[in-house]
């Protein structure tokens, strides 16, 4: 039985998924978590096979979580699992050691196929993701300004959309406020903003938030 622990801030997203996978029946939804906070509690506690991870959630969010749990368990296997499907989400996860990356416009079957491929060891990236990477490589390929950005900045990045504090996100990822400031004006040029207004508008035109977080 491949164990699974669903991490969403949403709880209809949750339900929605917990059902889809009760019809496999080499598949076990043991637990749900609201935050990355909370599914290293859970990771801790229950040791699952495999998270499903949402992208873009209150606190840590999921690519801090991704880091995080993977120094809890080495061995768990993380799919990101979000309405995300551009750059620099997917590298940033990958990076971040996700072994898959689904959007939530896949279909039933593809979710089961990339827990089972997962926790198999291979990894497992939707179709339309892997074509988008492979394309953005390309010279002359669409590029999106985020892509600039290293790992930790897009956490930073998504932290401040979200309107959280500069104390805050200093406890939650463990940097010095010194530091978070530094990536937040680092921020500003690589992506030509003066201020965290301008960060937000320029994050929702690319997709990269939703327009209310």
């Amino acid at each position: 039985m491949i164990t699974v622990l669903l991490v969403d801030d949403h709880q209809i997203v949750r339900s929605g998924i917990k059902r889809i996978l009760q019809d496999a029946e080499d598949i076990e939804v043991i637990s749900e978590a609201s935050s990355g906070e909370e599914a290293i509690s859970k990771v801790k506690e229950l040791h699952p096979n495999v998270v499903l991870m949402d992208v873009s959630m209150p606190g840590i969010g999921g690519i801090e979580a991704t880091r995080k749990l993977l120094r809890v368990d080495s061995n768990l296997k993380i799919i990101a699992l979000t309405v995300y499907a551009d750059e620099p989400y997917p590298t940033s996860l990958l990076e971040a050691g996700a072994a898959g990356y689904l959007t939530k416009g896949c279909d039933v079957e593809e979710i089961v196929n990339a827990i089972r491929a997962v926790n198999r060891g291979e990894p497992y990236i939707v179709k339309d993701v892997a074509q988008q990477m492979a394309l953005s490589k390309l010279p002359g390929g669409k590029k999106n300004p985020f892509e600039k950005l290293s790992q930790r900045e897009v956490q930073v990045m998504l932290m401040i959309t979200q309107g959280q504090k500069l104390q805050d996100i200093s406890d939650k990822l463990c940097l010095s406020p010194k530091t978070v400031s530094t990536y937040r004006y680092r921020l500003y040029e690589k992506l030509s903003v003066e201020n965290d207004v301008e960060l937000t508008h320029l994050a929702i035109r690319h997709g990269m938030i939703d327009q209310i977080q």
